[in-house]
C-alpha cells in the first residue's frame, strides 16, 4: 500500500444550481401550459411544445441525474439509445404517408335482431 488515500474530486452542483435548474423547468412548463391555451397551428404548436420536451429532458438528464458532471456514462447513456432509436424511426416513417388512405367510413348502425333460445 502506498499509505495515501486517494481523493477523486467529484462536483455534484450546489443548491443554487439545482434551484436554478427547478425555476427553468417550472417556466417551460408554465410556457407549454400557455401554449395550450393561445390559438396556433397545429404545427407550430407541435414543433415548439416537441423543442420545449426536448430542453427539458435535457436538463433533468443533465442536472438531476447528474450526468453532466460524469461523461462518460452520459456518452454510454446517450449513444445506444440513438443508435438503436434512428433505425426504428427511419423504419416507421413511410407508414406515415399511409395516414391519408384510412379515412373513417362511417356506416348507419344496423339493429341487430334478438334471438331468444328457448329451452
Amino acid at each position: 500500500m502506498t499509505g495515501h488515500a486517494e481523493t477523486e474530486a467529484h462536483f455534484a452542483g450546489s443548491n443554487k444550481l439545482f434551484i436554478s435548474v427547478w425555476v427553468w423547468l417550472l417556466l417551460l412548463t408554465g410556457f407549454e401550459v400557455f401554449l395550450g391555451y393561445i390559438q396556433l397551428p397545429v404545427t407550430y404548436m407541435l414543433v415548439i411544445l416537441m423543442g420545449a420536451s426536448i430542453i427539458k429532458a435535457a436538463l433533468i438528464v443533465a442536472y438531476f441525474m447528474h450526468l453532466r458532471f460524469e461523461r462518460l456514462n452520459l456518452v454510454l447513456t446517450i449513444v445506444p439509445a440513438r443508435s438503436s432509436d434512428l433505425p426504428y424511426a427511419a423504419g416507421l416513417f413511410p407508414d406515415s404517408f399511409r395516414r391519408g388512405t384510412f379515412a373513417l367510413q362511417r356506416r348507419p348502425l344496423r339493429r341487430l335482431r334478438s334471438t331468444r333460445i328457448l329451452g
